[in-house]
């Protein structure tokens, strides 16, 4: 077992309970072993109060419980027809606790949807959600302006792309997640036993260490990044009454995860995208930064790449690559009110000392470390001044900073005019960016968790070579991050992304093992499989702060989208100036409610009263700060010494102080990461399962008749994919509906994209929930048999690509072996089911599997067998010695696992 792992969440499953004077929380783990139960009163008008006695219960001790409150609230004492406790609402977690006039409310997620699964760690999306009153109605003071708060704050929709997950910490990146876990041994046991002193000593957690042989894991909780987290303020009044079990931080932005099969081996692609939930807001009234030096739409960009074929963290193959989109760090506005398609920028405040862009980059610094890239897209050369003012002003702001900080950890101004390379015939945007993409992952490198593959070694790769970052033995570190803007960060800035999304995605494959040459072709199974999930989360991200879709898609700057697409964006500029002008002021009130920006309080301007919000995100202009940041040594100090690590990931007793550390047996619940995935006491059903109801290259992406060549890193012709059987283009917005939706976005044309002579970023407006789709999300093919023709031909390719045609008869010997195996599962099934159920406490400590691969090398080119040690030879021998009837004697912790199922099962 590593020496280190994740804490799952003890609390996956809720059931609200009702009484006239309380409310019951009873939360419980996935296998229902453990329960825990908040007291929440309902005689308090508008004080929250509530009760966490911090005790675990078992599955009967709870029962208990309930009868208990359930005989003490009737209202006869023995009277059956009258029950005194009612079972109000089951849910999945907690989003927080929200007051506005009167009382407060509870937010709970009713329904949710795996959409990716990254190392057996589930990641799920809100789909529904209950706001319940907690007051009685005999008690409560009605406001005549609370339904009107009520609505204002039910307008943020978070069944609209926000997500959440039990055991992975989404406000964070990958590498940060899986470098925390390679803390040194010797700091987690100090820091065990300080906060160990701090909380308490508990004898009953040593003796089932004890009784175990001492066999331990680590299990660490960090505490989220809480600019990414969007409940943070709904939890602010119960984070320090409440067990750590009942927050579930949730993020807003995009999730997909899409199947490239690589020779049939599992290859997951998954692309998560976290919105800031500082200073967020819509398209034309959150521009610029504020006085702390968060920016408008600032949303981080993780690409994961990992082999679903080993699920550990710890034997597992796992790389990523983090990018950052965000508007221009500058006090800088437009002014709506003129009815203008393109409003002219004003730059509201002089700031000839960059003081809100040296904010900005310190808090780069510190979360990624050095170098920190910009890519400017803005125009350059314009007739009138329009957007090269943000260009002048970002030039001068960098130039002063730079000034005080070391040569090589200067931060890099890279400025590309885009919508002038694309107005060019002569020129192609994609190579140019392409050029950038190879320069800007030099410098900062990726994330992989496993030493250089051997391929590296026998096919030397110069640009490999070249690569910046960490190297260490245990894999690379990625240094320093690339920030991407034009004016709305939206169209310009999603396709440059792509370009170096694409570029780092060949070098993740590369250091994988799965491909030769850090080099990836379009219209490859591949590229077209990455290009569709940065179409889905460019939409996503567009639809949240501007209002509309992506105008300007890869094929535009391909130059290959299709002439029929311009009165389309007509449309799409039309209902994104529409939505700009008339919808965005709501939509910023109701973010600014949710997010806690305003706080209704009696006897002062209500939210809909107030001219601007100016005032609510510059905290500057409300009272002067304390301490004033010096002009020249702008950086966080701590930060520069440690340089381009980030600081966030230095294994200082500063950082480990926002970690949690508990000694678990490495069988407990809390750790086990097989369990929560594999989840062994439920039954499973195929057509459940997320792993085959994915997007899946070699089903959506590559051609019937493949031949000879499945490999998705082929260059095929645009009438040779995949999707080309699907017919006319009524067929295939017909297989578009049959996906489930993952974000609140309209589906964007299939195998097409909408090219514009207009500059700006525009789009068009959200539509029925019933047409909302995600490329990337589960996809239900239509059925081949339903043509003739479709399944003649699904049997030709078979026959060609297998060599056997499946229709032929199977021969007797395999009917007679498949007779057998029939027979053994029938008389599996005839034993008592009574005797087929689990106790409450699991079998895990009689299973005792492991899932840790002892293959040093492990990849397509190579599989170096594993060392084999004294202890492992000895078990072989006994094992030998037991099949020739020479028994071995039990050894004492044979005896103490022989004890604990005896107990379990008999007592």
């Amino acid at each position: 077992m590593p020496s280190a792992a994740p804490i799952i969440s003890g609390i996956q499953k809720l059931t609200l309970y009702e009484t006239r004077a309380r409310y019951f929380v009873v939360g419980n783990n996935h296998a229902e072993t453990k329960y825990r139960v908040l007291k929440i009163d309902r005689t308090e008008p508008k004080d929250l109060v509530i009760i966490d006695d911090k005790h675990v219960y078992t599955q009967q001790e709870v029962r208990e419980l309930l009868g208990r409150l359930d005989l003490g609230n009737r209202t006869k004492m023995g009277q059956k027809g009258s029950s005194g406790l009612s079972r109000a609402v089951s849910a999945f977690g907690i989003v927080g606790f929200v007051q506005f006039l009167e009382g407060y409310y509870i937010v709970l997620i009713t329904k949710r949807r795996k959409m990716a699964d990254i190392g057996g760690h589930a990641i799920y999306k809100i789909e529904d959600t209950s706001m319940i009153y907690i007051p009685n109605d005999s008690v409560r003071v009605t406001h005549p302006d609370e339904a009107r708060y009520l609505r204002i704050f039910q307008n943020v929709d978070l069944s609209s792309n926000f997500y959440f997950s039990y055991s992975y910490d989404l406000s964070h990146s990958l590498q940060y997640n899986l470098t925390i876990l390679t803390t040194p041994t010797e700091m987690l046991k100090t820091e065990t036993a300080t906060q160990t002193r701090q909380e308490g000593f508990d004898i009953f957690e040593d003796e089932e260490l004890s009784n175990h042989g001492g066999s331990c894991v680590f299990g660490i909780r960090s505490e989220p990044y809480m600019k990414y987290v969007w409940n943070g303020e709904l939890f602010k009044s119960v984070k320090d009454i409440i067990h750590r079990d009942w927050l579930l931080h949730i993020i807003h932005g995009f999730c997909g995860q899409s199947k490239l099969l690589i020779y049939g081996r599992p290859v997951y692609v998954t692309l998560m995208a976290r919105r800031s939930s500082r200073f967020a807001g819509t398209r034309f009234l959150k521009r610029g930064a504020n006085c702390e030096g968060d920016v408008a739409n600032e949303v981080e960009t993780e690409q994961i790449v990992h082999d679903a074929s080993v699920m550990s963290f710890t034997a597992g193959s796992y790389s990523s690559y983090v990018q950052v989109r965000g508007s221009v760090p500058l006090y800088w506005s437009q002014d709506i009110s003129t009815m203008m398609p393109k409003p002219p920028i004003t730059l509201d405040q002089a700031d000839p000392y960059a003081h809100v862009a040296a904010f900005h980059f310190d808090q780069m610094f510190q979360r990624f470390g050095s170098p920190i890239i910009i890519l400017n897209l803005v125009k350059e050369r314009e007739k009138r001044k329009h957007e090269r003012i943000l260009s002048d002003e970002l030039v001068a702001a960098v130039r002063y900073l730079n000034q005080f900080v070391p040569p090589e950890h200067s931060i890099v101004y890279i400025p590309w005019d885009m919508a002038k390379y694309t107005k060019s015939k002569l020129c192609n945007v994609l190579d140019r960016l392409n050029v950038i993409a190879e320069n800007v992952v030099k410098k900062t490198g990726f994330f992989v968790n496993r030493p250089d593959p051997y391929c590296s070694v026998i096919r030397p790769d110069e640009k490999w070579n070249e690569l910046g970052g960490i190297v260490g033995p245990s894999g690379r570190l990625q240094t320093g991050v690339l920030r991407t803007n034009c004016v709305d960060c939206l169209d310009r800035t999603n396709t440059a992304q792509f370009m170096v999304g694409k570029c780092a995605l060949a070098y993740q494959l590369f250091s994988l093992g799965f491909i030769d040459k850090p080099n990836l072709q379009f219209d490859t199974d591949a590229v077209r499989l990455f290009e569709e999930l940065y179409e889905d989360h460019g939409d996503t991200l567009s639809l949240q702060y501007g209002g509309s879709q992506l105008v300007h898609r890869v094929k535009t700057y391909r130059k290959i989208a299709p002439w029929t697409q311009h009165s389309k964006d007509i449309m799409q500029t039309l209902s994104r100036y529409y939505s700009n002008a008339f919808s965005d002021a709501d939509r910023q009130d109701s973010i600014n409610l949710f997010l806690g920006v305003f706080h209704p309080v009696e006897g002062k301007p209500h939210l809909w009263e107030l001219p601007t919000d100016f005032y609510l995100h510059h905290k500057n202009t409300m009272k002067l700060p304390q301490a004033k940041r010096s002009y020249t040594f702008w950086w966080t100090p701590g930060v520069l010494e440690n340089l381009p690590l980030p600081f966030d990931e230095v294994h200082y007793a500063e950082n480990r102080k926002k970690m949690t550390i508990k000694k678990f047996n490495k069988y407990n619940e809390e750790t086990n990461i097989y369990n929560e995935f594999f989840r062994p006491y439920e039954l499973s059903s195929f057509d459940e399962m997320f792993c085959l109801a994915m997007t899946n290259s070699a089903r959506d992406f590559m051609p019937k008749n493949v031949g000879s060549d499945p490999s998705p890193f082929t260059v095929r012709k645009p009438d040779e994919t995949g999707k080309s059987v699907l017919g006319n283009k009524a067929n295939r917005e017909e297989t578009v509906l049959q996906r489930k939706t993952a974000a609140s976005a309209p589906p964007p044309p299939s195998e097409e994209a909408v090219s514009s002579s207009s500059e700006d970023d525009s789009g068009t407006d959200r539509e029925e929930d019933g047409a909302v789709s995600q490329r990337s999300t589960p996809v239900k093919m239509t059925d081949a048999g339903d043509n003739p023709k479709t399944a003649e031909n699904s049997a030709q390719s078979t026959k060609d690509t297998y060599g056997i045609n499946l229709s032929d008869s199977p021969s007797e010997a395999d009917l007679h072996i498949y007779t057998r195996f029939v027979h053994l599962g029938l008389c599996q099934h005839r034993q008592d089911k009574r005797s087929l159920k689990i106790k409450s406490k699991p079998l895990d400590t009689i299973l005792k599997l492991s899932c840790i691969s002892s293959f040093s090398q492990d990849n397509i080119y190579e599989v170096q067998p594993p060392k084999v040690d004294r202890k492992s030879i000895e078990i072989f021998s006994a094992h030998i010695q037991a099949g020739r009837g020479i028994m071995q004697p039990l050894g004492k912790e044979d005896m103490l696992t022989y004890r604990d199922y005896f107990r379990n099962r008999y007592m």
